[in-house]
């Protein structure tokens, strides 16, 4: 890819990640107002998710995949943390408000689920490790299919009964198949797909606000009564992620720039995901979760890269004095 290229790509997904929480709340006030409407986007959500995999296929190549040879302790401790940290902290979010059953099961749901593409973005505003940042989402995205549907029946069981093979299958054919696919056509034909990589967070910002749509139109009774519930169960599951994403970071002796790609990437959900299977597996009150997490860990993801860009070169300053003790924030 040329310097050109790379730089229209980023310009790109920087306005998008910027304007997407805007696209995200209105598509959330479409589907609440509008519900009748936005229900008929229902039976496309599964396209709509793997348009959005399709397109983060595109954004991959292979040198992303070396780092697990070059760099396997970073991305272990990062995967390890995504799919440890955030199931249990779903499941303790809906223990301590004591959440309804379809709400308690889609917040594990969300915490089930691999890292969104939003994290790369925001790593790359944070200043923080951004090649780090796209191949911890590529391999939790990969193992997906295995651990999503193991540890929500696992977790969220006793909540709701609970497909894993079927979601297992749903899985491979929303997300593995489709970045896969993207991985390969950018691999063999360079010429035709690069040049459309500057559009892809756009067409994935327009996927998942019609996710967004879908899932708070076929919820829109529950958005009014239990909507602030849910809206507090979202904040502490992500606030958490960030925090404890950090702590492993540091505690297990990696650089800040590291430990903040791993909170950022343990933080962020695919959320998307999460929504549309829920909404499949669960009920429509189960995707809800999804949904809100999808608008906040945006506008969340987006305070927290301004506070590590502004922070970063004092960090970056005192690590290279060998100054900075591990317990450093």
């Amino acid at each position: 890819m040329t310097k050109a290229t790379l730089s229209a790509e980023d310009r790109s997904a920087t306005i998008a990640v910027t304007v997407f929480p805007v696209l995200v709340i209105a598509a959330a006030l479409f589907g609440f107002f509008a519900a009748p409407t936005a229900r008929q986007l229902g039976p496309h959500v599964n396209t709509l998710l793997m348009i959005i995999m399709f397109g983060m296929g595109l954004t991959l190549t292979l040198p992303d995949f070396r780092l697990v040879l070059s760099r396997p302790w970073p991305i272990l401790i990062g995967v390890v943390a995504q799919y440890m940290v955030m199931p249990l902290v779903g499941v303790l979010v809906a223990w301590v408000l004591r959440l309804p059953a379809d709400l308690a099961a889609g917040v594990i749901l969300v915490g089930c689920a691999p890292g969104g593409t939003s994290s790369n973005v925001v790593s790359y505003l944070s200043k923080a490790d951004t090649a780090l940042s796209v191949t911890m989402t590529s391999v939790s995205t990969l193992l997906a299919p295995l651990l999503t549907p193991a540890l929500t029946l696992l977790l969220a069981g006793h909540y709701m009964p609970v497909n894993g093979p079927a979601m297992a299958k749903s899985i491979l054919q929303i997300v593995l198949i489709p970045v896969v696919a993207g991985l390969v056509l950018r691999l063999v034909l360079p010429k035709l797909f690069t040049p459309i990589l500057p559009a892809m967070p756009w067409i994935s910002v327009i996927a998942i606000s019609g996710v967004v749509a879908a899932v708070v139109g076929g919820s829109a009774a529950k958005v009014a009564s239990a909507g602030l519930i849910v809206f507090a169960a979202v904040v502490l599951h992500n606030g958490l992620g960030y925090l404890l994403g950090y702590l492993a970071g540091r505690l297990t002796r990696q650089p800040v720039r590291a430990a903040r790609t791993i909170s950022i990437e343990v933080g962020m959900q695919n959320s998307g995901l999460a929504a549309g299977l829920a909404a499949q597996y669960f009920s429509p009150a189960a995707a809800l979760p999804g949904a809100i997490f999808s608008i906040w860990h945006n506008l969340s993801g987006a305070m927290l890269a301004t506070y590590y860009r502004r922070t970063a070169s004092r960090h970056l300053e005192q690590e290279q004095e060998g100054e900075l003790q591990p317990s450093a924030v």
